[in-house]
């Protein structure tokens, strides 16, 4: 890049930067994501180093943030706020630490502390008491937001000294940094989601806009707490290091993360940066890095400034975990349960080390709430382990060519028609031999609850799909020795025990098939409803709507789904099929709805009854089973070591059943 390029390129990238900082600081809406803002940055600091001539007087790195904004009246820095050098690499870092070691000597300390990813604060005390607070700004002007600051709770309004405490100076500016807990940020965006607004796009983002508002009471009802980590000017005191500032300040009232350690060694700040990288999903709140500070105040000073940033301390930030990118398609996965699940194909990006090109949009629902479109801009997050979602659009980046998105009516594997209930914004295939969901229809066939075939398990059933040994439902019971005892991991006795349970399966009660099959919304409970009230198989298959619906405890969406099931040829092709497999339902002997609206809750190992055979009793006599207890539960049955229910059936007055009450109560009513 010659010299005429290398202008044309600081232009463009100076015109960026300016934009993205008036998102960014005044807005409170960056379009952006941090990690992709820096490295627009570093381009830009790395041409002007090469380019010394080229630099202008208002260039981006010449100044700290952003003009503050003049609604809300102005602060002037006596100590100017700085930024940070920020470095990704463990390489980078060490040439930190080395520079360090080599200007100032090889016994040097540092303070290292959580980076938090919030607002930076400056609060002013005169006599121990809250006169000013202001936002960073541009570094030598910030925002007044005193009356914003007041309302949050972990700011003292006086300080206070501790026994054995220095005196509180005459004189105290604090440098703090004003953040959103991680959980008090989700419900504040769940409730703006209710109301009609849009999320806000991370902590950061609910953090400044809350403080930065012109109506002080709208911040006194935002979740908002206050980390103080370093002083400006000071008078009446004198410290020598940054660990000091740490030890005193909560002596004098003011909130200091516990966190913040004293490294002696550079192999100890690699350890603490590795430590909290690991708990960085478990914090309370988020952090983008850890901020290391030479701890000694005079070499500090010898160590000077640049600019815009410390020579003395660095910004040694984690991965990115959010990140802007395109929506090139949307394609709809079918999952094992049969949900449609709408997937954005995206142009491929970096986040926390690793390459996304996908990230679920979870249902319509969530597709038209955040109005998302094929060909949109979008801030994408990946956090720990959890899959990559879309957090919000960039419609300011919207050229008119984007395309809005409908999940298709019908099967995208199979063709047949889906389910959509009014309460669920899950939409289905009901199709019991579509390819997509074979394996989770024989596990759930295979359960415990369903036919209780033993030997069938997950990597077995992959294994006999993947082959092409089973394809459909009826397929298990044409199984043979041979076919099985070829499989990898199963030898001849092996074999010879699946095949054994799949023939005992075949004996089996009307509910326990019913709930097999799979039906949607029909569980153990609904299954021994339409059992009971139909009496055999056929009569359900052809019960109408009307039929449905006029069974207690059977709504519309359960009558829907059963009817939708059923209506379908090729589910109504397995059941016969399995049927000419030689499946026997067992005509069971009517019980009398002796226990009909009661319910149950079972805690602790009962002697006699299996977990499921308690279940069964009571709902063959119409009553109902429950995992919670609450005080519309009727009885609480108490095996040996039973658990919190038993307690709280105590605390509520619920009715407490041992093992011989509870079978006196099935005998006898």
């Amino acid at each position: 890049m010659n010299k005429q390029q290398a202008q044309k390129r600081i232009e463009q990238l100076q015109e960026q930067i300016r934009y993205h900082n008036y998102r960014y600081y005044v807005l409170d809406e960056p379009i952006i994501s941090d990690a992709e803002y820096d490295r627009l940055f570093q381009e830009l600091q790395q041409l002007e180093e090469q380019y010394p001539q080229l630099i202008t007087p208002d260039s981006p790195t010449q100044r700290v943030g952003a003009p503050p904004r003049e609604e809300l009246g102005t602060v002037e820095h006596t100590v100017p706020m700085l930024s940070l050098q920020s470095v990704y690499e463990e390489e980078d870092f060490r040439h930190f630490l080395q520079t360090v070691t080599d200007e100032t000597g090889d016994d040097v300390s540092f303070v290292a502390e959580p980076k938090y990813d919030g607002l930076a604060v400056e609060l002013i005390y005169r006599d121990g008491v809250l006169q000013v607070a202001s936002t960073r700004g541009d570094g030598w002007v910030g925002e007044d937001i005193t009356d914003n600051v007041r309302t949050i709770r972990t700011v003292p309004l006086r300080l206070i000294k501790a026994e054995g405490a220095p005196p509180v100076p005459p004189l105290l500016e604090i440098r703090s940094e004003v953040f959103m807990p991680v959980a008090a940020f989700h419900q504040l965006n769940r409730q703006r989601e209710a109301q009609g607004q849009s999320p806000f796009a991370n902590p950061r983002n609910a953090a400044a806009g809350s403080v930065r508002q012109l109506d002080s009471t709208i911040t006194a009802a935002r979740p908002l707490d206050m980390y103080a980590y370093a002083v400006g000017r000071v008078e009446g005191h004198a410290f020598s290091n940054e660990w000091e500032v740490l030890q005193t300040l909560p002596q004098w009232g003011l909130k200091v993360d516990d966190r913040n350690t004293l490294c002696a060694s550079a192999q100890e700040c690699l350890d603490y940066y590795q430590q909290l990288a690991q708990q960085r999903e478990d914090l309370p709140y988020e952090i983008d890095g850890v901020v290391f500070k030479v701890n000694d105040f005079a070499l500090q000073q010898a160590l000077g400034s640049r600019t815009r940033s410390p020579r003395w301390a660095v910004a040694y930030k984690f991965a990115a975990r959010q990140a802007t990118t395109t929506i090139k398609d949307i394609i709809v996965s079918v999952g094992r349960t049969g949900a449609l699940t709408p997937v954005a194909m995206l142009e491929p990006v970096q986040i926390s080390g690793v390459t996304v090109s996908r990230a679920s949009l979870h249902n319509q629902d969530e597709i038209d709430r955040k109005d998302i479109r094929i060909g949109d801009t979008v801030l994408v997050e990946r956090a720990g382990d959890v899959i990559p979602y879309v957090v919000k659009v960039i419609p300011e980046q919207r050229d008119g060519t984007q395309q809005q998105f409908r999940i298709p009516d019908k099967c995208p594997v199979c063709g047949t028609e889906v389910l959509r209930t009014e309460d669920d914004p899950i939409v289905r295939c009901p199709n019991i031999d579509c390819p997509a969901q074979i394996e989770g229809r024989i596990e759930h066939f295979a359960s415990r609850r369903g036919l209780d075939i033993d030997g069938l398990g997950e990597k077995l059933i992959a294994q006999l799909v993947e082959i092409g040994l089973v394809e459909r439902l009826p397929d298990l019971y044409d199984l043979t020795q041979d076919q099985l005892a070829g499989l990898e991991r199963l030898a001849d006795k092996s074999a010879q025990n699946l095949l054994d349970a799949l023939k005992a399966s075949k004996k089996t009660t009307l509910p326990r098939f019913l709930y097999a099959l799979g039906i949607f919304q029909v569980g153990e409970h609904i299954a021994h409803l339409l059992a009971e009230h139909f009496g055999n198989l056929p009569a359900i298959m052809d019960a109408s709507y009307d039929e449905l619906v006029a069974i207690h405890e059977i709504g519309p969406e359960i009558a829907t789904s059963v009817r939708r099931f059923f209506d379908a040829p090729q589910n109504r092709q397995v059941v016969a099929e399995l049927l000419e497999r030689g499946i026997q339902i067992e005509q069971a002997q009517p019980t009398a709805a002796t226990l009909a609206g009661v319910s149950f809750v079972f805690t602790g190992a009962l002697k006699e009854f299996s977990r499921d055979q308690a279940r069964q009793a009571v709902e063959q006599r119409g009553g109902r089973v429950t995992s919670s207890v609450s005080r519309n539960t009727d009885y609480v049955v108490v095996g040996s070591n039973p658990g919190s229910k038993y307690d709280a059936a105590r605390e509520l007055g619920v009715n407490i059943l041992d093992e011989e009450a509870f079978k006196r109560l099935l005998t006898e009513v």
